[in-house]
């Protein structure tokens, strides 16, 4: 193992692998304090107000001079705005096609596969949550799926959001997305809606919208027209037990790569991120897009800084709708007194990222190397095949709710620092960053990216979680999914006044 990584040859910064101290010797130059696991050491002399540059770009800039050997972090450098150069194409690239690979889904109605099979209840509204969460633990306390095999679960999906908003503009219309969604994911068997009756976000406006109508998988009703909290519970244990039936009969089936759609996630992260784990997916991801699946990154205020990357891979078209989107979170952000530099958070610091701007080069790596063939709003329907971007908060269970909610019936999530998350109806496959994080939560992590710092080539691990990603669609279950997570890490994106 080398005791530090040069990424890009102009960089003046190095990364230490298993830390330094004072007296090595890196790239000819003698450390002069502790540099930490996963931070950053000067192999060149930086002067004050100039930048300092990892995987080739600009990371920060120097708010002192920075001599040889000094430690590089957030006591000497800092965020400042720059402005990229936004090219489009020059780096677009489309992958030899591959076929062979596959996967045992379910087959819906309208053509799609799930990875999974689960009764979804969904709430209009906060009011309704407590009522939802009833339903399902009748349904748990009876073993209403003991005879059911081939169904996940029945999952409450509750929010605090559905009343005390504008019933028209930007907020309406993402809850409005977003529950429409989960509603139409292939994870979801079936669903039973579930409202108060005089909230904001009426069940019948938004059947209306999409056109849904009650059936063998759909069912709603509200606690006020139920006649109050126990009625609204035996009728939708009623609608549950109705469903449940249809629902078994469902059974996996050989489906090619290419119905999957992955979600790409990355929180808690460190300074191994951009060069393991992150990398690695993205290996992934080109794999995947080259069987003809589709892979969503998200989380635009991480990818900031990162951006004119990505803009370089698509057309001049979808280059320019995400420039829209981050000058969006830049306005956003003003006004609400807030910076795009909120990130990273102090573990992340903790672990060797200082600002985002390096945050974000190692994020956009999840996203592999093919071309960007579309952007899309929040919670969005993805219909394009390949890799696509998504706006989204960099709050991950925020992001993530956007995604499943534009289809995504798979997700990876990449972690530094060590996460605990997962996600419901969608299983997530957590890929740690290194060895010591992958031993200590052993329970959390399903594969061990740190072994890149060994020696295990980018492509290899990329290839070892496309097999993995297979494996868990076919019905595997990930360490998140036997630790039981997923119910909570339901988080529509709340936008706008709260009345």
């Amino acid at each position: 193992m080398a005791s530090f990584l040069r990424l890009h040859p102009s960089d003046n910064v190095v990364v230490a692998v298993n830390g330094l101290s004072p007296g090595d010797i890196v790239d000819d130059v003698k450390i002069t304090r502790r540099i930490p696991p996963g931070h950053k050491a000067a192999v060149r002399a930086i002067a004050k107000d100039t930048p300092a540059l990892k995987f080739g770009q600009i990371i920060g800039f120097a708010t002192q001079d920075i001599a040889p050997g000094d430690w590089v972090h957030e006591h000497n450098i800092a965020f400042h705005s720059v402005d990229r150069d936004y090219e489009f194409e020059v780096d677009a690239r489309d992958p030899a096609p591959l076929t062979g690979a596959t996967f045992q889904g379910y087959r819906r109605a309208n053509g799609k596969f799930g990875t999974r099979n689960y009764l979804g209840i969904l709430t209009s509204v906060n009011c309704s949550a407590t009522v939802a969460r009833l339903i399902a633990r009748e349904v748990e306390k009876r073993g209403l799926l003991d005879d059911y095999p081939e169904i996940d679960g029945v999952i409450p999906l509750v929010h605090g959001h559905g009343c005390g908003m504008d019933s028209k503009g930007e907020g309406y219309d993402v809850l409005k997305r977003t529950m429409w969604g989960y509603a139409a994911n292939p994870n979801m068997g079936a669903v039973l809606m579930v409202g108060l009756g005089c909230e904001t976000f009426q069940i019948g406006r938004w059947k209306q919208a999409y056109n849904i109508a009650e059936g063998d998988s759909f069912r709603s009703l509200t606690i006020q027209d139920s006649g109050g909290t126990r009625k609204a519970v035996d009728a939708g244990l009623e609608a549950v037990m109705d469903m449940l039936p249809m629902m078994a009969k469902v059974e996996r089936t050989a489906a090619p790569a290419s119905e999957l759609m992955l979600a790409l996630q990355c929180g808690g992260s460190d300074g191994y991120s951009g060069i393991t784990a992150n990398p690695a997916l993205g290996a992934a991801v080109d794999l995947l897009v080259a069987h003809g699946g589709t892979a969503i990154l998200s989380e635009t205020p991480e990818i900031y800084g990162a951006e004119h990357l990505l803009t370089r891979r698509a057309s001049p078209e979808v280059g320019k709708k995400l420039i829209e989107r981050i000058r969006w979170w830049e306005d956003y952000t003003s006004r609400n007194a807030g910076s795009m530099n909120n990130n990273p958070s102090p573990g992340n610091k903790a672990g060797g990222l200082t600002t985002i701007l390096e945050k974000s080069l190692g994020a956009a790596a999840k996203g592999g190397t093919t071309r960007l063939k579309a952007v899309v709003e929040y919670a969005e329907p993805v219909t394009e095949k390949g890799f696509v971007f998504m706006d989204t908060p960099g709050y991950d269970p925020v992001s993530a709710t956007g995604q499943v909610a534009g289809g995504a019936n798979i997700l990876c999530f990449t972690t530094g620092r060590g996460s605990a998350y997962g996600c419901k109806p969608t299983p997530s496959i957590k890929l740690a960053t290194n060895t010591p994080v992958y031993e200590r939560m052993t329970d959390d992590m399903d594969i061990n990216c740190g072994d890149v710092l060994d020696g295990v080539s980018i492509q290899d691990k990329g290839r070892e979680i496309f097999a993995h990603i297979l494996q868990i669609a076919s019905g595997a279950r990930s360490k998140s999914e036997k630790l039981g997570y997923g119910d909570a890490e339901f988080v529509p994106w709340q936008i706008g006044a709260t009345m």
